[in-house]
């Protein structure tokens, strides 16, 4: 049982004058309750809110209006609100697990490799260098999954991976490499499982550092490498030329002009307008991961610098950083020359990839104009796509004219399998949930990734195959639903919006008990967002503390 009354005394010692308050109600003239009548437990609800909306953020407050009832004040409209809350940064964590760890050195040794969740897998270790290894949980509210034990294994490799599914040493792996899809396809042993390309690869620049300060430079670039031979030679069957940053099939995603077309005279004309005639000197930075978005990592980073010597003198000497550090110092803005990095869809909304990239506070590509920041800004709060649609246009002809990046390529994926495997999934979101997957009636379901996780303290991470290993354990309250992009009710069991998509009353479920044995409540919801939203609580603490998805898409309180 929780102990809500000892910990409104605690939260409210701690945190003082701050955001979270827990609002008890008066007290009544006692009255006689009789010696065999046990006395029920005091809900005190509590309330995480901001002085005022002028911070930029979204939340005005989140109320715990009831044991099991959550109230969302925005700032603004929000109509991807349902699509954000599915999205495992914002899974829900025990208020108990929240305040026990809210040290560094705590939350770093407990979150990072056990998280608390209420998921259907548990962490039942995790052997750095090697894999994951995840058991069901006995507690869990809803259906058991398939197979007893999961096991999440990587390599960088994609022959490697096949090797593997070849001889039955794993049940299935992601990122089918180009070269494989035929070779999957003909053997009978085997399954092949297409994903939609709501991805980007782009190439990156950051504006703070000479010569990519210079816009001309930038447009040069842009119209100096051959896209269309990048993903004729390196990308498999179902992958495009980008036209613009965000994929097509996403509303508003391609309101205004595409991209550049492939012009070498032209770019290097415009080179040397800019004072680099003889092109210049530089580093391309990448780090060596597979992904939907970048098949042939090496490969790509080859022929783009081959290109770049080629038709505009600019020498990039390549630079492959361990996968935690280029995440980390890309998202910060500390690259100086071009990284390539890409994007594969959250939630199906165009604000996942205009505002996490382009938002004013976005460090990555160096100061985003007003013209990008304050168009996609005023885009995320109207709900009609066709209302939008003039407000995206203006954003994506600014994102075109001022080139913080240049969108190279929608890339196909599949998820391949051996033939025996029930309900295969490859989600466009890359949010596949593996206790629905039955790995041919076997105990032990075993799947290979490209890379190890970063942590499992996922209100904190961005890579995918972080998030992925947080989908097995961590839940929200909504989700995805099974191999598509619709939403629908998980922790919640609705979440119903006023008129003018300015506040979400949520109703949530109950009888869910976390991995620790707490039970579930409203409290739990409004201490997660605290420890997300609120820089200046004591429980604002996490693996790189740049929260960068609480940030972009909700807007932190008091940074």
């Amino acid at each position: 049982m929780k102990h809500k009354i000892l910990n409104y005394l605690v939260v409210c010692f701690l945190l003082g004058g701050l955001l979270l308050t827990a609002c008890k109600p008066t007290t009544p003239e006692p009255e006689v309750i009789p010696t065999d009548v046990p006395m029920a437990e005091e809900f005190v609800g509590y309330t995480l809110a901001a002085a005022n909306c002028d911070y930029g953020g979204f939340f005005e407050s989140i109320v715990a209006t009831d044991k099991y009832t959550v109230t969302f004040n925005l700032c603004k409209s929000d109509p991807a609100f349902l699509s954000k809350m599915a999205f495992v940064p914002f899974a829900i964590y025990p208020e108990e697990w929240i305040v026990s760890t809210a040290g560094e050195e705590t939350r770093t040794s407990e979150g990072l490799e056990h998280p608390i969740g209420t998921g259907p897998y548990m962490v039942s270790e995790w052997a750095r260098g090697e894999s994951v290894t995840f058991v069901a949980n006995p507690n869990y509210w809803g259906e058991a999954p398939k197979a007893e034990t999961l096991v999440l294994r990587w390599s960088t490799e994609s022959a490697a991976r096949l090797l593997e599914l070849q001889s039955g040493t794993i049940d299935g792996y992601d990122n089918v490499g180009p070269d494989d899809f035929a070779v999957i396809t003909a053997d009978n042993n085997l399954q092949i499982t297409y994903r939609p390309a709501l991805n980007i690869f782009y190439v990156g620049m950051t504006n703070t550092y000479a010569p990519f300060d210079n816009v001309k430079v930038r447009q040069a670039i842009a119209m100096g490498i051959d896209r269309q031979r990048i993903v004729d030679t390196f990308y498999p069957e179902g992958s495009e030329v980008a036209s613009h940053f965000t994929p097509c099939a996403i509303p508003n995603a391609c309101d205004g002009e595409a991209w550049y077309e492939f012009d070498p005279v032209a770019a290097k004309a415009l080179l040397a307008e800019a004072g680099y005639p003889d092109g210049f000197e530089t580093s391309l930075y990448y780090r060596d991961v597979v992904r939907g978005y970048l098949p042939q990592v090496s490969n790509v980073a080859q022929d783009i610098q081959a290109q770049l010597l080629a038709n505009l003198n600019i020498k990039a000497e390549i630079v492959v950083m361990e996968s935690g550090a280029f995440i980390e110092a890309s998202a910060s803005g500390q690259l100086n020359g071009f990284h390539l990095l890409g994007w594969g869809a959250d939630y199906p909304h165009v604000t996942n990839f205009l505002d996490y990239h382009f938002g004013k506070d976005t460090q990555q590509f160096g100061v985003i104009d007003p013209s990008i920041h304050e168009n996609i800004t005023a885009g995320a709060q109207i709900a009609d796509p066709a209302v939008a649609a003039p407000i995206y246009t203006a954003a994506n002809n600014a994102i075109r004219e001022l080139v913080p990046m240049i969108p190279i390529a929608h890339g196909g994926s599949a998820v391949a399998y051996k033939a025996d495997v029930v309900n295969p999934q490859a989600s466009p979101l890359t949010s596949e949930l593996f206790a629905h997957t039955d790995p041919g009636g076997r105990d032990v379901f075993v799947f290979m990734q490209g890379a190890e996780p970063i942590s499992m303290f996922c209100a904190d991470e961005t890579d995918g195959e972080s998030l992925r290993a947080c989908e097995q354990v961590m839940q929200g309250l909504y989700g995805y639903e099974i191999n598509g992009t619709a939403v629908e009710p998980v922790l919640a069991t609705s979440c119903v919006p006023n008129d003018d998509l300015t506040q979400y009353v949520c109703t949530l479920r109950q009888g869910v008990v976390f991995h620790d044995g707490s039970t579930f409540d409203a409290n739990d919801v409004v201490m997660t967002f605290t420890m997300g939203l609120d820089a200046s609580s004591p429980y604002h603490v996490a693996n790189t503390n740049l929260w960068e998805y609480y940030d972009y898409l909700w807007g932190l309180m008091n940074k």
